[in-house]
C-alpha cells in the first residue's frame, strides 16, 4: 500500500495545531528538526512541511494527496481546490484595519486610497464586489506596519487576538471573512489514498466531536426524568437507569459544549441532582 502524502505548515501555530489533531488520532510521526519530510511509524502517512503559500499549487500538481491549511489560503490561491472538513482551529478573520487615528469608519472610505496586503486576490475580488476602486500595495511579511512608515491608508491581513494590530496603533473596520484549518484534497488524488484520507477523516470527526462535547451523568427523581429527557439534546436518546434508592434515575447523555452552561442551570431547575460532567476523548457517530 502505497503513503498517502499530506502537506501541513511548516512552522508557527498552524503547524503546532496540525501535528496535533494527528497525534490525537493515532498518528505517530518521526519528525527531526529541519526536516522535509517525515513517515509515521503506524499508518500509511508521510507528512511534508511546507510554506503556507506553497501549499495549493503542491496539491493542484498532485505532489501532495491533501493538506491542512487556512481556508483563508484556498481562498487567496487555491479557489479550485475543495476541501472535505473544517477543524475546527487556527480561527481567525481576514480583516481591514486602518490607524486608529483615521476618520475611515468603513470599506467606502478607503476609496481611492492606499491598502497594503500580502492577500491581492482576495482584496481584489472582495473591491470589486463591492465597487470600490482603491490602489494595492503586496507585500510579504509585516503588513501592518505600512500605515506607520506612509506606505498605505489601511492593511488588509489576517486577524487572530487582534492584539497585532492594537500594538501597531490600528483599528479594524471591516471583516471580510472569518477563516479556520481545513482539510483539502488534491485533485489528483489516487482512490487508494483517498481511501486513507477517508480513514484519517473519520477519525478527526470522531476527535472534533469529542472536544466539542461533554458527557453528563446526573440524578433525578422518576416523576421528573421525562422533563429532563427533553431537555438533553443526547446522541439518539439518553441512558436511564434505575438508582437503588427507590423512585430515582441515573440519567447519562452528551452535551454540546457551547450550550453546556445553559443545559445545566435548566436541568437543575427541573430537579437534577449530583451532576458529574466528564470530558469526551473521542465520539464515534
Amino acid at each position: 500500500m502505497s503513503n498517502l502524502r499530506i502537506a501541513v505548515q511548516k512552522s508557527g501555530r498552524l503547524n503546532e495545531d496540525s501535528m496535533g489533531i494527528l497525534k490525537d488520532i493515532g498518528i505517530s510521526i518521526d519528525n527531526g528538526i529541519d526536516q522535509l519530510k517525515a513517515s509515521a511509524r503506524n499508518f500509511p502517512v508521510e507528512v511534508f512541511y511546507l510554506r503556507n503559500g506553497d501549499i495549493p499549487q503542491y496539491l493542484r500538481d498532485g505532489v501532495v494527496d491533501a493538506a491542512i491549511i487556512g481556508e483563508n489560503v484556498l481562498i487567496e490561491k487555491g479557489t479550485d481546490i475543495d476541501f472535505v472538513e473544517r477543524l475546527g482551529f487556527s480561527k481567525c478573520k481576514v480583516s481591514i484595519a486602518v490607524p486608529k487615528e483615521s476618520t475611515a469608519n468603513s470599506l467606502k472610505d478607503l476609496a481611492g486610497q492606499r491598502i497594503a496586503t500580502s492577500y491581492p486576490e482576495t482584496v481584489k475580488k472582495y473591491l470589486k464586489q463591492n465597487n470600490i476602486d482603491a490602489q494595492l500595495h503586496i507585500i510579504n511579511g509585516s503588513v501592518e506596519i505600512a500605515p506607520n512608515i506612509g506606505l498605505a491608508d489601511g492593511i488588509c491581513d489576517i486577524v487572530s487576538s487582534g492584539s497585532t494590530l492594537f500594538k501597531n496603533g490600528l483599528k479594524e473596520i471591516e471583516v471580510l471573512f472569518k477563516s479556520e484549518a481545513v482539510l483539502a484534497v488534491s485533485p489528483k488524488i489516487s482512490q487508494e489514498s483517498k481511501a486513507i484520507l477517508e480513514k484519517i477523516q473519520f477519525r478527526m470527526q470522531a476527535v472534533l466531536k469529542g472536544k466539542s462535547s461533554k458527557y453528563v451523568l446526573l440524578n433525578a427523581p422518576n416523576n421528573k426524568v421525562d422533563k429532563i429527557i427533553d431537555i438533553l439534546p443526547g446522541m439518539k436518546s439518553p441512558t436511564v437507569l434505575p438508582l437503588a434508592e427507590k423512585g430515582w434515575s441515573s440519567i447519562h447523555s452528551v452535551i454540546d459544549k457551547d450550550k453546556f452552561w445553559d443545559v445545566i442551570d435548566e436541568l437543575k431547575a427541573n430537579g437534577a441532582q449530583g451532576i458529574l460532567v466528564c470530558p469526551i476523548e473521542n465520539m464515534v457517530l
